[in-house]
């Protein structure tokens, strides 16, 4: 299986060497969304850590039950949370940047074509809904 490699693309449709640096607080948004995914004390699922770095802890609850392709409709969880924390005029182009970047937007096509790992799931919507929020 191969595995796709994470780049972070600007808007201006260039790529970050820095990896999207415009999160305060010393950690980017995807750093942000990382270190709460499946880590210690918080064990977040993808949706919830997606959501935990877009500053949306109010929503981590309601998608508690939202990883492991449990989303409505078999939606990749980290895009699930992404969607929930956009603007909704922007939430079809979040969906189209998703899939042009990552391949599906479904769980389980994600996991079986090209095997691409959770942890860049989490951290591609998380960038993506930050650089899409006004």
């Amino acid at each position: 299986m191969r595995r796709r490699s994470l780049q972070v693309v600007r808007r201006d449709g260039a790529l970050d060497p820095e990896g999207g640096r415009a999160y305060s607080g010393g950690m980017n948004v995807e750093e942000k969304a990382l270190s709460t995914f499946r880590t210690e004390p918080w064990r977040h699922n993808c949706a919830q850590a997606v959501c935990a770095a877009l500053g949306r802890e109010d929503l981590l609850e309601a998608v508690s039950a939202c990883g492991t392709g449990r989303a409505p409709d078999g939606v990749c969880g980290a895009l699930y949370g992404a969607l929930l924390c956009t603007p909704v005029q922007s939430r079809e182009e979040l969906k189209r940047r998703f899939v042009e970047k990552l391949g599906y937007s479904h769980c389980r096509e994600l996991k079986k074509e090209g095997c691409v790992p959770c942890r860049d799931c989490v951290a591609s919507a998380a960038f993506m809904a930050f650089d899409l929020q006004e």
